[in-house]
C-alpha cells in the first residue's frame, strides 16, 4: 500500500514538472520568437520578402540590409558618439555610484541628511526644462558629457551599492586597520576585490543604459555627426528625414534595393548585437550580485 502511494506521489509529482516545464517554455517561446523573427527577417533577400509574412526562416539569404547600413556615414557616426559616451560613461558612472555607497553604508557625519538626499532624488526630479537650462549654463550642449553627466550617479544603484557593502564583514576592515591600512586602501585591495559580482551586474546596468542613450542625445546634441546610434535607429525605423550623406538615401535606395521592414529589423539587430555580446561574460555575476545586494535594506 505504502508502495502504491510512493508511486501515485511520484507520478503526480512528474505530471506536475512536465506542466510547469510546458508553461515556462510557452513563456520562453513568447520571448524568443519575436527576437527570432527580426533576426531572420533581417538576412531576408528583396526577391523573397512577402510584406506581411511570418517566416521564421528565410527562403533566400541577403546580407543587403546590413550591407547599407555599414555604407553609410550616419551608422559610423553614430557608433563612435555611442562608443564614447559608453567608453567613459560606464567607469565613471561606476566610480562614483560605488566611492559615494560606500560611504553612506559607513558612519560618517551627516550620513543622515546624504541618504536623504539620495532618496529625494529616487523620488523626484526636476524636469526636461530646468535640466535642459542647467546642461545649457554649463556650456554642455553639443557635448558628449551632455550624455554622461547626468546619468552618471542613480539613487537605486547607489541604494544596492550601499546593501551590499554594509553586507561585509566588518572584522576585515578592523583587521586592515590594525596593520595600518587606510579607509583609501581598505576600500582598494579588501571592499573592491570581494565586491566583484555587485559591481559586475552594475557595469552591465551602466554598459546598457549608456548604449541606449536617446533622449539626452536629442535633447543636447544639435550637431547630426554627434547623435547616437538609437537616433540613427528612429531615423531608419520612421524612413524620413534621412539625407544621402547620412543613411545613403533610405528613401530611394531602400525602396529599390533592400525592402524597408528589413532594413528596419537590420538596424535593430545592428544595435542590440554588442549587447548580446557582453551580457553570457557577466551573466555569471548577474544573480549572484543582484542578491547579495538586496539582502540588507
Amino acid at each position: 500500500m505504502k508502495q502504491k502511494n510512493k508511486m501515485g506521489m511520484r507520478l503526480k509529482e512528474n505530471i506536475y514538472q512536465a506542466i510547469l516545464w510546458i508553461i515556462l517554455l510557452l513563456l520562453a517561446a513568447t520571448m524568443l520568437v519575436p527576437f527570432l523573427y527580426v533576426l531572420m527577417l533581417s538576412f531576408t533577400d528583396s526577391t523573397a520578402y512577402v510584406a506581411g509574412a511570418f517566416n521564421l526562416w528565410p527562403k533566400k539569404w541577403s546580407l543587403a540590409a546590413y550591407e547599407l547600413i555599414l555604407k553609410g556615414s550616419g551608422f559610423l557616426n553614430a557608433l563612435k558618439s555611442t562608443l564614447i559616451i559608453t567608453a567613459i560613461g560606464t567607469p565613471l558612472s561606476l566610480c562614483l555610484n560605488a566611492g559615494l555607497a560606500y560611504c553612506l553604508s559607513k558612519p560618517i557625519p551627516g550620513k543622515g541628511i546624504l541618504n536623504k538626499y539620495v532618496m529625494f532624488t529616487m523620488l523626484f526630479s526636476a524636469g526636461m526644462v530646468p535640466n535642459f537650462m542647467n546642461i545649457k549654463a554649463l556650456g554642455l550642449l553639443d557635448n558628449y558629457f551632455a550624455c554622461i553627466l547626468p546619468s552618471a550617479c542613480g539613487a537605486w544603484t547607489i541604494m544596492v551599492m550601499r546593501s551590499f557593502f554594509q553586507s561585509l564583514p566588518i572584522e576585515l576592515e578592523e583587521a586592515a586597520k590594525i596593520d595600518g591600512c587606510g579607509q583609501l586602501r581598505i576600500f582598494g585591495t579588501i571592499v573592491l576585490p570581494l565586491s566583484k559580482a555587485m559591481l559586475a551586474s552594475m557595469t552591465l546596468f551602466s554598459f546598457v543604459s549608456y548604449w541606449n542613450t536617446y533622449f539626452n542625445s536629442i535633447m543636447y546634441m544639435t550637431t547630426t555627426s554627434k547623435s547616437t546610434l538609437q537616433v540613427y535607429v528612429q531615423k531608419v525605423v520612421l524612413a524620413s528625414g534621412a539625407s544621402s550623406s547620412d543613411m545613403v538615401d533610405i528613401q530611394s535606395v531602400v525602396q529599390n534595393a533592400v525592402p524597408q521592414e528589413v532594413m528596419r529589423m537590420a538596424a535593430v539587430v545592428v544595435v542590440i548585437l554588442p549587447i548580446l555580446i557582453i551580457y553570457p561574460f557577466l551573466q555569471k555575476y548577474f544573480q549572484a550580485g543582484m542578491m547579495v545586494g538586496a539582502v540588507k535594506g
